[in-house]
């Protein structure tokens, strides 16, 4: 090597250990099993969740894995949390999870067993429990066993270890048709489900009310995007699972850029502030919330014009949901409004119906993405799902969804006349389609101008 000496890498900054200290750390160790009655929430639920995707496919391997953890730097992971298809058929759904996988073992002429690959715990006799990182107890907490991992599920648990020597089958995370039902088997959500997403709604409504009261010092902060996206994201570690996506805090023309999460700016009270933010449940089921807020306390004329179109868009969508109406419909209803807005005031420089016209979208340009999606264990929920079972089929009961019509007037618009530019206003609602229209599961949060005007007033007192 030209006399140069090999370079040696740190790797792990621990020290090693002596035969001494791992024969001292393997012994005098108390028993700590999990109470006997330790359940997993919805364990009552998974078997006929199974049995629905064993149906599907008859005599065929399925494999459901819960993930793996991803390095976010060096040797620091992102906290963990399993895939939502393993969530859904297993009920488990704590940072323990990664590595292991839900097999359904082919079993009978058509149906399936479910067999629970895990990593145990690590038996107190071996070195890994202290020295492993990843998965060492003393470094992420304790895992169950395999007899307590069985007694939680309810599923027949063995060591993932021999999870490699099973033959191949269907992979949820590979498989397209397996991933396709899979989220179409989650369409429909149950009574438990829906009490869970509530639960996720009731917590958002919460972390609003924090990031309201969080104003004054919001305000006098060069972060203040930042200080309200903390005020809200503390409130979702503190009552669930943590924030069910990035949390946006986008003030003045930040609330143009559509999915904007850098949230560093400064807050104006001349300005509005969009937040769109959801909690997600230890369940994993997430909220997904927006409201858009008068930093003063107070809308502007203007800020008031703009903010009760978005307002009648998004009542006009929620008018149209009902069993039987086309998933598109509610969009469609609110960009009539939107559109018919756009043009009464001269944005539009042709009329709505020409501005709505499949050759046309031109409205687009103010209000750009689609009004709403599915809700779940995801915030874009079952999004595998066929376009025929989603986007283009019918409202079901038990369909939780999202209606959120938004204007996005940028602050370069030169089609717009000055003083509407550069102002984002978004309004979303979380809603459940019932037996003959559709449950308000977010109107704890005001939606109108004197009601959020009141409400703000109220919380800064």
């Amino acid at each position: 090597m030209n006399g140069t000496p090999a370079r040696l890498h740190t790797g792990s900054h621990d020290l090693p250990t002596s035969p001494a200290l791992d024969a001292f750390m393997g012994a005098g160790w108390a028993a700590t099993p999990l109470p006997d009655g330790t359940r997993v929430p919805a364990s009552h639920l998974t078997p006929a969740r199974r049995d629905r995707l064993s149906a599907r496919f008859p005599g065929e391997r399925l494999v459901v894995p819960a993930g793996q953890l991803k390095a976010r730097s060096n040797d620091d992971d992102y906290r963990f949390r399993p895939h939502s298809a393993y969530a859904w058929l297993t009920g488990l759904t704590g940072e323990d999870q990664p590595g292991n996988v839900l097999v359904l073992e082919p079993s009978g002429p058509s149906g399936h067993e479910a067999v629970l690959h895990v990593r145990p715990r690590s038996p107190r006799t071996e070195a890994g429990f202290y020295r492993d990182r990843r998965y060492g107890e003393f470094w992420v907490g304790r895992r169950p066993d395999l007899a307590e991992a069985e007694r939680m599920t309810g599923i027949r648990c063995e060591h993932l270890d021999g999870f490699g020597a099973l033959p191949p089958g269907r992979d949820a995370t590979t498989d397209t048709e397996l991933a396709s039902a899979l989220s179409e088997l989650r369409l429909v959500k149950d009574e438990w489900e829906v009490g869970q997403l509530q639960l996720a709604v009731d917590h958002t409504v919460a972390g609003f009310e924090d990031a309201v009261r969080s104003l004054p010092r919001a305000l006098r902060h060069a972060r203040g995007e930042r200080w309200i996206e903390g005020a809200f994201n503390q409130r979702a570690r503190a009552e669930g699972n943590g924030t069910g996506y990035n949390t946006i805090a986008a003030s003045g023309a930040h609330a143009c850029v559509l999915h904007w999460i850098r949230n560093d700016g400064a807050l104006d009270p001349a300005q509005l502030l969009l937040l769109d933010a959801g909690v997600e449940a230890d369940t994993l089921y997430t909220a997904d919330v927006t409201r858009t807020l008068p930093l003063s306390g107070s809308f502007s004329p203007v800020q008031r014009q703009l903010y009760e179109l978005v307002l009648a868009a998004q009542d006009a969508g929620i008018a149209a949901l009902k069993p039987g109406a086309s998933f598109r419909d509610f969009h469609l209803a609110g960009m009539r409004v939107i559109a018919e807005g756009l043009a009464d005031w001269g944005v539009l420089r042709i009329s709505a119906d020409e501005a709505l016209a499949e050759d046309s979208g031109l409205y687009r340009r103010y209000t750009l993405c689609s009004s709403g999606h599915m809700l779940g264990l995801d915030v874009h929920d079952c999004a595998q799902a066929r376009a025929e079972t989603y986007l283009d089929a019918v409202l079901e009961e038990g369909h939780v969804l999202t209606v959120e019509p938004g204007l996005y007037l940028q602050p370069d618009d030169e089609t717009l006349p000055l003083e509407l530019r550069g102002i984002g206003i978004r309004i979303e609602d979380d809603l459940v389609i019932t037996p003959d229209g559709a449950r308000l599961m977010s109107g704890a949060l005001p939606r109108d101008v004197a009601g959020i005007e009141s409400w703000m007033g109220e919380l800064l007192g």
